[in-house]
């Protein structure tokens, strides 16, 4: 398989590993009800990372519509890798060389780490769309193929993005469309996208045909004779001796089917020998109630309706191209049940947010999402304000009265470990359990399972943590005993141990000193 080369890519290839962990915090005071949706500020590499110990192959559907990188400086969004944010970041990780890469590489840099996380978070059934327009979308195909695997490409689909054609082009050509890259995570199944639904309107019953409602099919093949010469022959109907010959590709159905149509009496006869046989189609006999979803995709769904949705929140422009709510939704449904997690995490003004909400009062669903966003500015003005007008309704809402539900908003607020290697000060029970499970068992934590000290089990091992105080969490024999109830292997990490190395193999026990014995991921 053929494989992207930039400069720089030597320096991010394994970037996702070198990055510490941070700790997501709650913040109270922009977050709004009590449901389990999220909103993260921050950099959306760290957040991806610090999301790792509770979502690490639990995320149905990515969705992301990263920076373009057409170097149009005058977006409240900057689409552009040279903002302040990514300059820095290339400069800290790529060193004083990234101030000599060109657009390509930087934004290469730039998105390259953030997808192998991605690809990491996304569940073993998951689909992950990227949205992108020309100027990046071929090196994104190879990128994509490189991260996810060439045989998990699932389709590019094309969205007519503008209603109107460009003038202003320089080159006679007015871009009207961007693409939407689809991976899936593990190609064991044909089906990703569940279909459009069937139109059945078509079906009639004009002769009142016990089989119930059908359509007319053609019944012309579709190759010529040297390709498929049993499909070249005569049709003649057998009550009244009518030849109607043979089409120049033939028919689409061999001799034997074609007397078994006829003998079901599943043709349709013209009266006149110059027409063409069809073959009655009945409603119930179909496989399936879809059809295959359109690599064209969003009829009459267009950049200006997602410009609209923002102007009728906050009665002005204050953010230029947002995605419409509807498209992201025609993703959702093609791909999501009503109790999976959605991430974006480019995540603006909150569009995928909104399509959740909307789409989970509509049908009655329990979906989640997961924002993220860089800019605190615009998750703090624009993302938050417009997920409460959502969820409390607004004038020309789809839902004035509101959609309900609620978001976490959550800030990176530290790391796991300090630059010494011990465990941060800010770092509480919960977040050093989630992260010693994901280490040590590569799976999702359930918060809600944890009875201090016990974490939990996996296969054998019982994975325990005292930590209830710097350098005060000891295993001693007393602590032991309390931990009776727990049969097999005891992973056990504290502080300090007064059990020596011979009690613990005769007891079954492993333990590991905090902070030595963390496994760095």
């Amino acid at each position: 398989m053929p494989q992207l080369t930039w400069i720089g890519k030597d320096k991010v290839e394994n970037h996702d590993k070198d990055l510490p962990f941070r700790v997501l915090k709650p913040n109270k005071n922009l977050s709004f009800g009590e449901d389990d949706n999220l909103l993260i500020q921050g950099d959306n590499l760290e957040a991806l990372k610090a999301l790792m110990p509770f979502y690490h192959g639990k995320i149905k559907f990515i969705y992301i519509d990263p920076p373009y990188n057409t170097g149009n400086e005058k977006w409240v969004y900057n689409d552009k890798v040279n903002s302040p944010q990514i300059r820095a970041w290339l400069n800290k990780v790529v060193g004083p060389e990234g101030e000599d890469l060109c657009r390509h590489d930087k934004w290469l840099c730039m998105i390259y780490p953030r997808l192998k996380l991605l690809s990491q978070l996304l569940s073993d059934d998951g689909v992950i769309c990227v949205s992108i327009n020309d100027i990046e979308q071929a090196n994104l195909k190879l990128l994509m193929n490189e991260i996810f695997g060439e045989t998990n490409f699932i389709t590019t689909l094309i969205w007519k993005s503008r209603q109107n054609k460009d003038n202003r082009s320089v080159n006679g050509v007015s871009i009207d469309h961007e693409y939407i890259h689809c991976y899936c995570k593990n190609n064991n199944r044909n089906k990703f996208f569940k279909g459009d639904e069937r139109k059945v309107d078509q079906y009639k019953n004009p002769d009142n045909d016990s089989r119930g409602l059908w359509v007319s099919s053609n019944m012309v093949g579709i190759l010529p004779e040297d390709q498929r010469p049993n499909c070249h022959y005569d049709l003649i109907n057998p009550d009244t001796g009518v030849n109607y010959g043979k089409p120049n590709l033939g028919w689409r159905y061999d001799k034997n089917t074609m007397n078994r149509l006829i003998k079901e009496d599943r043709i349709l006869w013209p009266s006149n020998a110059d027409g063409r046989p069809r073959r009655k189609v009945f409603l119930n006999e179909l496989k399936s109630e879809t059809t295959g979803f359109s690599s064209v995709i969003g009829e009459h769904v267009f950049t200006r309706q997602g410009s609209g949705e923002i102007f009728n929140i906050f009665q002005k422009r204050v953010f230029d191209f947002p995605k419409p709510p509807s498209l992201i939704k025609i993703l959702i449904n093609q791909i999501c049940g009503d109790n999976d997690i959605v991430l974006d995490s480019f995540a603006g003004t909150g569009t995928t947010g909104q399509a959740v909400l909307e789409l989970n009062k509509t049908e009655d669903a329990t979906r989640k999402f997961i924002l993220v966003e860089i800019d605190s500015e615009i998750a703090k003005t624009i993302t938050v304000p417009r997920l409460k007008a959502v969820i409390n309704g607004y004038e020309n809402a789809l839902y004035p009265e509101g959609t309900g539900q609620g978001f976490q908003y959550l800030d990176l607020n530290g790391e796991l470990f300090n630059k010494s290697g011990f465990v941060n000060q800010v770092v509480n029970y919960e977040d050093l359990a989630s992260y010693i499970y994901f280490t040590e068992t590569k799976s999702y934590l359930d918060l809600k399972t944890i009875d201090k000290p016990f974490i939990g089990s996996y296969g054998s091992n019982n994975y325990i943590l005292l930590f209830e105080g710097k350098g005060e969490n000891v295993l001693d024999e007393k602590v032991l005993k309390q931990l009776s109830k727990y049969s097999g292997k005891k992973v056990i990490f504290a502080d300090k141990t007064l059990l020596d190395d011979d009690y613990c193999e005769k007891h079954n026990i492993v333990f590991k000193q905090i902070p030595y014995e963390l496994k760095k991921y």
